[in-house]
C-alpha cells in the first residue's frame, strides 16, 4: 500500500465513547487493545475512522465529533445503531454468539436466529458507511469479530477497492467452529475480504483447515510468508500478524516524573512486600477465578509468601449492563472477600482489588511498582497488557508469568514464565518461583521481552499488514 493512500478504519467502536450528563454530550477516551493500538497509526498517517459512537440516538453525533477531528488528527464517521440493532448485533450474536465460540468455551455460546439476522442487518451497515468513505485507491481495513460478515456487502457495493480483515481474538479449531449453525456463510462472507490477518500461525492453520472443509473446491497455496486460497475466481492473502503496542509510549511515560512520584507512593504504601499485577477487562475468558485460587494455594503451599507478597488487581468494568458480567463481579468480589478473610493479618492484605479504570499514569505506575506481572487468560487473541507489562519496565527487573493460551506466548516465551491458568498448583509454584529467582535472571528474562517488545511494535504490526495489501493490489494489477 502507497503511503499517499488513504487508510480507513472501519471497527464496532470509535476511538472514544459519546456519554450524556445532565443534557450535555461530552467525549470520552475509549479503552482497549484496538483503540491503543491503531489511534496512534491513523493519527500520524491520516484517514478516516468509521464506528458506531456508543451513544443515544437523538444525540446530535456528526456535529460533536466535527469538533474532535483536529485535536485527534484524523477524520470521524459515525454509524448509528438503534437499540434493537445493539442489543440483537453487539450484546446478542456478537458477545453471546461469536466471543465464547471463537474462545473455545462452547458451553457459554448462544446460537440465536433473530440475533444473526440483526448481525447481518449491521455489518451491512457498516459495509454501506465504508463505501461511502472510500476513494478509488484507499485501502479499507475492517476490525474484529463484529465485522465477520462486512466484507461481502462492502464487495457488492465498491469491489474495485482492495478491503483487509484483521481477527484480534482467536480463531477456533474446526470441531469448535462447526457448532455455528451458520458456519458456510461466515467463512464465504470472509473469502470476500483480499487479506485476512490472525494473530498467530495456529489461529491462520485453523482457519484455512475450516476452508478446506467446508469449502472443497477453493484451493490454498502456501507462498512464505503468506497462504493463497483461490476461490470462485478470487484470490485471498491469509497471514499471522502478531499485534504489538507502542512501546516508546510506555517506555517514555514509564520514565516521566508524574509516573516515578506515583510509583514511589505505591512502593511507600506497601513498603516490605513484593507486588504482583493483574490488569484485566471484566471477561470469563481472562481467568481471574483461577487466578485467586492459585494466589491463594501460593500462600497456602509456600507460608514464606504470608505478608511478604500482595496481589494488585484491577478490573476494567465490562458490559455491565448483561446479567452474566454482573453475576462475574459479585462472584469476584466474594472470592477476594474469601480468600482476604483467610488470609489478612494486622498490616497486611493479601489481595487489593480494584474495580475501575486507572489514569495512564497510574496504569504505567502500577506496572513500575508490581515485581511480577500474573497474567493468565483462559484463552486470548493476544494480551497487550503483558506487552505493556515489559515497556514499562524500565529497570529490567519484573518477571512476567504468562497463560500460554494467551497469544503474546508465542513472542515472549523466551523470557516469560509460561503456566496453564487452569492448573492452580502450577500457577502458585510458578508466583513462589518468581518470588524467589535471583536479580541476574530477572534482568536477562525481562532483556529479551522488552527487545521483543519493541521489534515487533505496533507500528511493525501495522506495516507488515500494509506490505501485505500493497502485494494484494500488486497481484490485481
Amino acid at each position: 500500500m502507497n503511503d499517499a493512500n488513504k487508510l480507513i478504519i472501519v471497527s464496532n467502536r470509535l476511538p472514544m465513547v459519546l456519554k450524556e450528563t445532565n443534557g450535555n454530550w461530552q467525549l470520552e477516551a475509549g479503552t482497549g487493545g484496538l483503540v491503543n493500538a491503531l489511534a496512534p497509526v491513523l493519527k500520524e498517517r491520516g484517514g478516516v475512522w468509521i464506528g458506531w459512537p456508543g451513544g443515544l440516538e437523538e444525540a446530535p453525533i456528526r456535529k460533536i465529533f466535527a469538533q474532535s477531528e483536529k485535536r485527534l488528527g484524523y477524520n470521524i464517521t459515525p454509524v448509528s445503531l438503534s437499540p434493537r440493532e445493539v442489543d440483537g448485533y453487539y450484546y446478542g450474536f456478537s458477545n453471546e454468539t461469536v466471543w465464547p465460540l471463537f474462545h473455545s468455551l462452547l458451553g457459554r455460546a448462544v446460537f440465536n436466529l433473530d440475533d444473526w439476522e440483526t448481525y447481518r442487518e449491521v455489518n451491512g451497515k457498516f459495509a454501506t458507511a465504508a463505501a461511502e468513505a472510500a476513494g478509488e485507491d484507499d485501502f479499507i481495513w475492517f476490525q474484529d469479530y463484529q465485522l465477520l460478515l462486512a466484507g461481502k456487502y462492502f464487495k457488492k457495493l465498491r469491489p474495485g477497492i482492495t478491503a483487509g480483515f484483521f481477527l484480534h481474538i482467536p480463531f477456533p479449531s474446526p470441531d469448535i467452529f462447526y457448532r455455528l449453525p451458520w458456519r458456510g456463510p461466515v467463512i464465504r462472507a470472509l473469502l470476500n475480504y483480499d487479506l485476512i490477518g490472525f494473530q498467530t500461525r495456529k489461529d491462520l492453520r485453523n482457519f484455512i483447515h475450516c476452508v478446506k472443509s467446508l469449502i472443497p473446491h477453493a484451493r490454498v497455496n502456501y507462498r512464505s510468508p503468506y497462504s493463497v486460497i483461490t476461490w470462485e475466481n478470487r484470490t485471498v492473502l491469509t497471514g499471522a500478524f502478531p499485534i504489538g503496542i507502542d512501546f516508546k509510549k510506555y517506555n517514555d511515560l514509564a520514565e516521566s516524573r508524574e509516573v516515578e512520584q506515583a510509583a514511589w507512593f505505591l512502593h511507600e504504601k506497601f513498603r516490605g512486600h513484593k507486588l504482583l499485577i493483574g490488569v484485566d477487562r471484566l471477561d470469563y475468558t481472562k481467568g481471574i477465578p483461577s487466578r485467586f485460587e492459585a494466589f491463594a494455594l501460593a500462600l497456602e503451599k509456600y507460608p514464606e509468601l504470608r505478608e511478604n507478597v500482595s496481589l494488585l488487581q484491577v478490573v476494567v468494568p465490562s458490559r455491565m449492563e448483561v446479567p452474566k458480567y454482573q453475576a462475574m463481579k459479585r462472584e469476584l468480589d466474594e472470592l477476594v472477600g474469601r480468600i482476604n478473610g483467610r488470609f489478612t493479618t494486622l498490616g497486611w492484605i493479601p489481595i487489593h482489588y480494584v474495580f475501575g479504570t486507572l489514569t495512564p499514569v497510574e496504569l504505567v505506575a502500577h506496572y513500575r511498582s508490581c515485581e511480577i506481572a500474573l497474567i493468565t487468560p483462559l484463552n486470548d487473541g493476544m494480551n497487550l497488557v503483558a506487552k505493556e507489562y515489559c515497556a514499562s519496565c524500565i529497570d529490567n527487573r519484573g518477571i512476567l508469568i504468562l497463560s500460554e493460551f494467551a497469544g503474546a506466548a508465542i513472542q515472549l516465551k523466551t523470557g516469560a514464565i509460561l503456566v496453564n491458568p487452569y492448573d492452580v498448583e502450577q500457577t502458585a509454584d510458578a508466583i513462589r518461583r518468581a518470588f524467589t529467582m535471583p536479580a541476574e535472571e530477572k534482568i536477562k528474562r525481562m532483556q529479551r521481552l522488552r527487545h521483543q517488545v519493541k521489534k515487533y511494535n505496533v507500528y511493525h504490526w501495522v506495516g507488515n499488514f500494509l506490505n501485505a495489501a500493497g502485494a494484494v493490489e500488486g497481484s490485481q494489477d
